[in-house]
C-alpha cells in the first residue's frame, strides 16, 4: 500500500470532521463519543458493500433507468441508510445529544467514517493508476458525503427537539429521504453519461453547500445563543 496514496485519501474526511469539531466551541461533544461514531460510520463500509452488491442483482434496467437505480437505491438509499443508523444507535439517544448542533456533528462524524473507509478502497487500491482520483474525491466526494450528514442531521435534531409529534415524525422521515435524494441526483448525474445534464452539475454542488451551510451556521448561531443565555441564567 503507499503510504503517500493513504495520505492523500484519509486527509479529506480528517480536515471536515477537526473543522466541525473546532467550531463546536460552545458545547462540544466527547471525544470518545465521536471516536465511535466516527469508527462504526467506517465500519459501515461492511454491510453497504453487502447490501448494495445484493441491490445490484436487481439491476435489471437499461441505460438511463439502470443509472437511476444505482443511484438512489444502489448507492443514495443503502450508505444514507447505514450512517443515519449509526448516529442513530450511538449518540441520538445519548445525554451528550442535547442541543441542534449536535445532530449535525454526530451526522458528520460517522458520514466521515463512511467517507474515508471508501476514500482509500477507491484512491489507494481501485484506482491507484489515476494521479487525479484523490484530487477529484477529495475535492468533490468527500464533501458530498459532509453535505449529506448535514441535511441528515439538521433533520434528526429537528425530531429529537420537535415538541409537535406530528413535526416529529416528519422530521425524522426526512432525516432520511433528504439525503438519500439529495446524494442520488448527485451521482445520477455522474452516471447518466447525459452531456446536457452535466451542465448542471455544479450549480447544484453549489446549491447543496449554500443550503446545509445555511443550516449548519442556524445551528451554530443557536447553540451559542444557548450557551450565552444558560450563561446568563447562572448569574
Amino acid at each position: 500500500m503507499s503510504t503517500r496514496l493513504f495520505i492523500i485519501a484519509v486527509t479529506p474526511a480528517l480536515v471536515i470532521i477537526v473543522g466541525l469539531y473546532l467550531s463546536d466551541r460552545y458545547d462540544r461533544e466527547p471525544l470518545k463519543l465521536l471516536l465511535i461514531t466516527y469508527i462504526l460510520g467506517a465500519l459501515s463500509v461492511i454491510p453497504t458493500i453487502f447490501v448494495e452488491e445484493l441491490l445490484s442483482l436487481f439491476n435489471i434496467f437499461p441505460g438511463i433507468l439502470g443509472a437511476f437505480y444505482t443511484a438512489f437505491i444502489v448507492a443514495g438509499f443503502t450508505e444514507e441508510y447505514f450512517k443515519r443508523l449509526v448516529v442513530l444507535k450511538v449518540a441520538y439517544k445519548s445525554k451528550y445529544f442535547n442541543e441542534k448542533l449536535d445532530g449535525i456533528v454526530y451526522a458528520v462524524f460517522a458520514s466521515m467514517g463512511f467517507a474515508t473507509v471508501e476514500n482509500v478502497i477507491y484512491v489507494v487500491y481501485r484506482y491507484s493508476n489515476n494521479p487525479y482520483i484523490g484530487l477529484y474525491r477529495g475535492i468533490l466526494s468527500v464533501p458530498a458525503h459532509g453535505v449529506f450528514a448535514v441535511t441528515m442531521g439538521y433533520y434528526l435534531s429537528l425530531a429529537k427537539f420537535s415538541t409537535i409529534e406530528e413535526r416529529k415524525r416528519r422530521a425524522y422521515r426526512r432525516s432520511l429521504y433528504m439525503p438519500i435524494i439529495f446524494h442520488g441526483i448527485f451521482d445520477f448525474i455522474l452516471m447518466a453519461n447525459i452531456p446536457q445534464l452535466t451542465i448542471i452539475f455544479v450549480p447544484y454542488v453549489i446549491y447543496l453547500w449554500w443550503l446545509n451551510e445555511r443550516r449548519l451556521s442556524k445551528y451554530l448561531y443557536d447553540s451559542k445563543s444557548r450557551f450565552i443565555g444558560t450563561r446568563e441564567k447562572r448569574k
